[in-house]
C-alpha cells in the first residue's frame, strides 16, 4: 500500500511513518519546518520528506491513502486538493494506527489526564523485561528503550500505546483512544483539562465512557480506585474491572510508600501476595503509574493473577526524558527540566520536590504554553500550586489561538496567589534574567524547576549553561 502523510514530521507523525514502512508499505509525505530529531530519523529510515506542501507531491506519489495529521486544517493546499480531486482515500492518524498497527494485536491503552507517557513507558519496558517482543507508540522519548518513542515488535505480540483523550483530527471530533480497541485499557486519572475542545468535566467523563464500552469482554479496565471521577462513571459488567490504589478497598493496594533521597519504595498486594518495588523514581504518583503498568501487563501477558510478573527490572528503570530530568547538578544548584502544563502535575511535582529536598529552597519556572495552560479556567489552580514553591516565576502567555477574553491573566494570578512569592513576565527571556539574579543572590542550596509542554524558548538550557560555570 502506498500511504502518504500531510504533516509527516510531528513526533507521532513520523514514528508511524516508520513503522508503517517497516511492515513494508511505500511511505512519502510533506510538511513545513522539518525538524530535528524527526528530520534524521525519518531520512534514517528510508521515509521520503518533502519540506513544504505542494499538491504536486500527491500527483506524483499517487498514494492508495492519504493519513491527515492531527495538526492539519482545512485552508492547507495538500488537503484542499486532495479534497477536490475526490480521487484520494483520507484517514486519520488514530484510524490508521488502529486499523494497521495494532489490528488484531492486542491493545494495552494507556490513558488518563496525567501520567500516560510515563505509564505507557512502564509497560513496553516491563513487557520487554518479561520476555515479550512487544510494540509500542509513546509520545516521548524513554531513557529505557533503545528504539525510541516507536517500535513494530512481533505481529503476534501486544501493542502498548498512549491512549489520549484528544481529538482524533479536523474531521473526527471524537477522542484518539476511541480508535485503538483496547484489550486492556488503563485509567490513571479523569480531570478536566483540554478546556480547548471539551466544554466542562462532564464532557471529559463522557468520553472516557466512551471508550470503556468498547473494551474486550476478554480484556479488562485497570483503573484508578482513589479517583472519585473514575468511581462517578458507568459499571463494565461486559468486561473485568481492577481497581488499583492506596485505598484498602482496591484489588491490588499500594502500601508502604516511603521517599528515599534519590529513590523511592513500596509494595504493591494483591490478596496474600506482596510485591516490593524499590526504584529511582520520586512520588506517590509515580508509584500509581508503577502499579497500574504491572497490573496491565500482567493481564496482557496472561497471568494467573494482577501481579503474576517479574518487577525486578524496575529498579534499573530510568523513565522519560523531560519527565523530572536533571540538567544541572553542582553543590549549590540542581536544575531539573519537567514536562508540566495541567495544575494537578505541577502540584504533584513540587509536593514531591518537598519531600526529596527538605532542606533545600525551591524555585520553580513555568511556560504557560499548552491551550489547556494558557486559559484562564486553570488559572486559580496554577496559582495555588505554584504558591507551594518558595518562588514561582511565570512565564510568556502563548496568546496564538486563545482569545483574550479566555486568555490567562498572569498579573491576576499574581496579585490574588501569594504576590511575595509568585513574579510574572511578558518574555521568557526578561523570565531568565531574573531568576538568574535571584539565584545568583541565593545563599542555600536550591533546587530549579523548569515546568513546560514546549520549548520555553530554552531558557532552561541557558540557565543550566550559566550555572555549571
Amino acid at each position: 500500500m502506498k500511504i502518504y502523510f500531510i504533516g509527516i514530521c510531528g513526533t507521532a507523525t513520523g514514528n508511524v511513518a516508520i513503522l508503517m514502512k517497516r511492515l513494508g508499505h511505500t511511505v512519502c509525505g510533506s510538511d513545513t519546518g522539518m525538524y530535528e530529531p524527526m528530520k534524521s530519523a525519518l531520512a534514517n529510515a528510508g521515509v521520503d520528506a518533502r519540506e513544504g506542501w505542494n499538491p504536486k507531491n500527491l500527483e506524483e506519489f499517487s498514494p492508495d491513502i492519504v493519513v491527515v495529521g492531527n495538526a492539519i486544517s482545512r485552508m492547507n493546499v495538500e488537503l484542499e486538493f486532495m479534497l477536490a480531486s475526490r480521487k484520494y482515500k483520507y484517514t486519520s492518524l488514530s484510524a490508521l494506527i488502529g486499523e494497521n498497527l495494532i489490528g488484531e494485536r492486542k491493545s494495552l491503552v494507556v490513558s488518563g489526564t496525567h501520567g500516560k507517557t510515563t505509564t505507557t513507558c512502564l509497560s513496553a519496558y516491563l513487557l520487554r523485561a518479561n520476555s515479550c517482543n512487544v510494540g509500542w507508540l509513546i509520545g516521548g522519548v524513554p531513557t529505557d528503550l533503545a528504539e525510541g518513542g516507536s517500535n513494530l515488535g512481533a505481529l503476534d505480540a501486544p501493542f502498548t500505546i498512549e491512549g489520549d483523550e484528544y481529538d482524533t483530527a479536523y474531521f473526527d471530533k471524537r477522542s484518539k483512544f476511541i480508535h485503538y480497541r483496547p484489550h486492556i485499557l488503563l485509567v490513571n486519572n479523569i480531570e478536566f483539562d483540554h478546556a480547548d475542545i471539551f466544554r466542562d468535566l462532564i464532557d471529559v467523563k463522557r468520553t472516557f465512557t466512551h471508550v470503556r464500552r468498547i473494551v474486550s469482554p476478554l480484556g479488562a479496565i485497570v483503573e484508578n480506585g482513589d479517583d472519585e471521577n473514575i468511581a462517578s462513571l458507568e459499571t463494565t459488567p461486559w468486561t473485568k474491572q481492577i481497581k488499583v490504589g492506596f485505598g484498602d478497598h482496591c484489588d491490588v493496594v499500594i502500601k508502604n510508600f516511603t521517599q528515599l533521597g534519590d529513590s523511592s519504595s513500596f509494595t504493591l498486594k494483591y490478596g496474600n501476595i506482596e510485591k516490593t518495588v524499590e526504584w529511582n523514581l520520586q512520588g506517590e504518583y509515580n508509584a500509581r503509574n508503577c502499579a497500574m503498568a504491572s497490573v496491565g501487563v500482567a493481564l496482557i501477558m496472561g497471568g494467573k493473577h494482577p501481579l503474576d510478573l517479574d518487577l525486578s527490572a524496575l529498579a534499573n528503570f530510568k523513565g522519560v526524558k523531560r519527565r523530572q530530568e536533571i540538567i544541572l547538578n553542582t553543590p549549590k544548584i540542581l536544575a531539573i527540566e519537567d514536562f508540566g502544563h495541567h495544575p494537578t502535575a505541577l502540584k504533584l511535582t513540587i509536593e514531591s520536590m518537598r519531600q526529596k529536598y527538605p532542606d533545600k529552597k525551591l524555585y520553580v519556572a513555568f511556560e504557560p504554553r499548552s491551550n489547556t495552560a494558557k486559559m484562564n479556567v486553570f488559572q486559580d489552580a496554577f496559582g495555588e500550586a505554584l504558591a507551594m514553591a518558595d518562588c514561582a516565576y511565570i512565564g510568556a502567555v502563548d496568546t496564538r489561538k486563545t482569545a483574550e477574553d479566555k486568555r490567562m491573566n498572569t498579573a491576576e494570578m499574581v496579585a490574588k496567589h501569594s504576590p511575595e512569592k509568585l513574579k510574572a513576565f511578558t518574555t521568557n527571556a526578561e523570565l531568565l534574567e531574573h531568576l538568574s539574579a535571584d539565584i545568583s543572590k541565593e545563599s542555600q542550596n536550591c533546587v530549579c524547576v523548569f515546568f513546560s509542554n514546549g520549548s520555553f524558548d530554552g531558557i532552561h538550557k541557558e540557565f543550566a549553561k550559566r550555572f555549571s560555570i
